[in-house]
């Protein structure tokens, strides 16, 4: 049906023995029905595969990939992206627990919505710890729950290129044709979210629905806890693909104030690879930074070696 359109749900996994189980019935637990799930293991060494296909002996109608080596989330992600039927995409980590609410608030987004342009719609997220405890919220949000900040809807490049506009990721539900028109995550990075915001609002529109869909789980090992790590090889992957992003980033932008808002971002990373220390990134931001810069003076954009 129009209104009922199939919503893919990838759930990916990798050592989330402990958490898969909940992440998986909160999505047959969606009050919105017409869901396709692609279970997608990541060769975990712990008992995740066990427990997922454990799991699909009660419900067997989802599809699960079991990876034969780890591939990272992006690679993982594509896998199923390729095969996924859905008109609309949500990427769920097996450690993250949607609201039941979550799919439903976003197709009723998606069709309400007067912009024929939108291809992602998200909200707010409780942040929890490991053993499923509030924490605080994504958003801040007064006595009724509503969010006190003003979060822009519609053309958001410029913001969220400079950072001025934080997107709840975990939260996301794409268009699917929109991510398969991009080819999915880009598998060279480390981590997806920042590049597929920037790819996809160049072209295209974010809606914000100001209600909690998800429950994001904080873990010892979460991925934005390596950003900040001193004197650290994963510190330095994880960073050098934002400054990878960024560079992809210098090439869609068509304005100097694009530029402007990039050169804000460049210069949070400057900052932020000072601090831990890694310098020969920082060099190669600095010398990214002084690229733009010149470009603000020029009529033709400075290609990048």
């Amino acid at each position: 049906m129009e209104n009922k359109p199939l919503v893919t749900i990838i759930c990916l996994c990798f050592n989330h023995a402990k958490y898969v189980v909940e992440s998986l019935d909160s999505v047959i637990n969606q009050k919105y029905e017409n869901i396709e799930l692609i279970i997608v293991d990541d060769f975990s060494d712990d008992d995740s595969v066990n427990i997922i296909e454990n799991w699909l002996k009660i419900y067997p109608k989802h599809l699960f990939i079991k990876n034969e080596i780890n591939l990272g989330n992006t690679k993982s992600f594509n896998k199923a992206l390729r095969i996924a039927k859905g008109k609309y995409i949500l990427d769920l980590a097996a450690d993250d627990v949607l609201f039941e609410c979550c799919i439903e608030l976003q197709i009723e987004a998606f069709i309400k919505s007067k912009n024929s342009n939108l291809a992602v719609v998200y909200g707010n997220a409780w942040i929890i710890s490991e053993n499923g405890t509030f924490i605080s919220h994504y958003f801040p949000v007064d006595v009724f729950g509503k969010t006190t900040k003003i979060i822009k809807n519609g053309n958001i490049y410029h913001d969220i290129l400079s950072g001025d506009t934080a997107l709840c990721s975990v939260s996301a539900l794409y268009k699917t044709s929109v991510l398969k028109s991009l080819n999915g995550y880009d598998e060279n990075l480390a981590y997806e979210d920042l590049d597929i915001w920037i790819r996809i609002a160049r072209d295209y529109d974010f809606e914000y629905v100001d209600a909690f869909l998800i429950k994001k789980r904080m873990l010892l090992d979460s991925l934005g806890r390596d950003f900040h790590i001193k004197n650290s090889k994963k510190s330095f992957k994880i960073n050098n693909s934002s400054y990878l992003i960024l560079q992809k980033a210098y090439k869609l932008n068509a304005t100097k104030s694009e530029n402007k808002a990039l050169l804000k971002r460049i210069h949070f990373e400057i900052t932020l690879n000072f601090k831990t220390r890694n310098y020969k990134l920082l060099i190669k931001l600095i010398l990214f930074e002084l690229k733009v810069r010149i470009t603000q003076f020029s009529k033709k954009k400075i290609s990048l070696l």
